[in-house]
């Protein structure tokens, strides 16, 4: 069985973008206590929008899917789930909703990852919930001719739970060493566990939420506020290419991680770019409701709906921001097609 050992990689020699991105994600976590100190109420905002991004995002890579008015309720309580997809988006929401309020008291451990798996699905009723697998899986693709192919062969059941209990072992004495940054040391956990894939079902739901435990654990807070899920499901051809690439000799102990580490930080990177952008919209306090949408329309390539206006300028409220689309529509800034709910916006020819 692998060793699970990460004292290696402070000995290993990095490239110079995987360095240069911890050392501009490093730049962003340390203004991130000051930004998040500014304008509470709109950065709350933020929050519930990233929740429901993150939920949306997460299953969605799963092919677990609703629409986006059922979301909406759903999160705001005014209707109950209905089919077992909605069941799973809201245990997401649930586990989603534990680690923001609680990452600290919450350990590397593989008790509390089964804890954590349990509220995933239980809200589905399946019996494993909160159990390692009973039954051999298999990572398989499809083929251009529909036959599916095994392109990763993870542990078997009986390895499963003393392989967890070594990866949360190595990470644990990884972090109280601090001699490898855990900017490298988180996607490389993250990995081990999608190769171990230690669940009948939910392995990349429960990777994604472990994600950001760890992040949040170590102060890297932006998912709290730009959802990392939902990036990873607009990359993830580049995401499954990543951990296929990191995945060759795993068995073996021969494995590169590097492709994923790199997608990862670049994920993160993202993220606190556009957290950034967020926080830089809010802090125009002086600007109108209309000042701020013109601004983010003018900047804005292709479609997007009032709701894109209110989840990038928190600051205005839902009446400001239909008032200011309605008066560029009139001016000429912007088009406006469809209707009802199905109503988007395109910068106007020539703009």
């Amino acid at each position: 069985m692998r060793k699970f050992d990460y004292t290696s990689l402070a000995d290993s020699s990095w490239d110079t973008d995987i360095l240069n991105m911890v050392a501009k994600i490093h730049e962003y976590k340390g203004r991130q206590d000051l930004y998040s100190k500014q304008k509470q109420v709109e950065l709350n905002r933020l929050v519930e929008i990233a929740m429901i991004r993150s939920t949306e995002g997460s299953n969605k890579i799963e092919g677990i899917v609703t629409t986006s008015t059922r979301m909406k309720q759903l999160f705001a309580q005014k209707t109950s789930p209905r089919n077992r997809d909605e069941d799973e988006i809201m245990g997401y929401r649930d586990v989603l909703n534990t680690i923001h309020e609680s990452y600290e008291h919450i350990p590397i451990r593989p008790t509390y990852i089964l804890q954590l798996h349990r509220d995933l699905l239980k809200r589905a009723g399946l019996t494993f919930a909160g159990s390692f697998k009973n039954v051999q899986n298999y990572i398989n693709q499809a083929s251009l001719d529909g036959t599916e192919i095994t392109r990763f062969t993870p542990l078997a059941p009986y390895e499963t739970p003393e392989a967890v209990e070594k990866l949360c072992n190595a990470y644990e004495r990884a972090i109280a060493e601090e001699k490898i940054s855990p900017l490298i040391l988180i996607p490389v956990f993250i990995c081990d566990f999608l190769c171990i894939h230690p669940f009948n079902d939910g392995n990349g739901r429960i990777s994604r939420l472990l994600t950001l435990l760890l992040l949040y654990k170590c102060g890297y807070e932006v998912g709290k506020y730009v959802s990392i899920e939902e990036r990873i499901e607009k990359t993830k051809d580049s995401y499954y290419d990543a951990l296929q690439a990191s995945n060759l000799g795993w068995h073996e102990e021969k494995n590169d991680p590097k492709p994923f580490i790199r997608y990862m930080l670049s994920v993160i990177l993202a993220c606190y770019t556009e957290f950034e952008e967020r926080v830089g919209t809010i802090n125009e306090s002086k600007s109108s409701a209309y000042d701020l949408v013109k601004m983010y329309a003018m900047q804005k390539v292709g479609r997007f709906t009032g709701a894109d206006v209110l989840a990038d300028c928190p600051s205005i409220g839902r009446s400001s921001a239909l008032a200011a689309l309605k008066r560029l529509v009139e001016e000429g800034v912007v088009d406006r097609h469809g209707s009802g709910r199905s109503t988007y916006y395109v910068r106007a020819d020539g703009q």
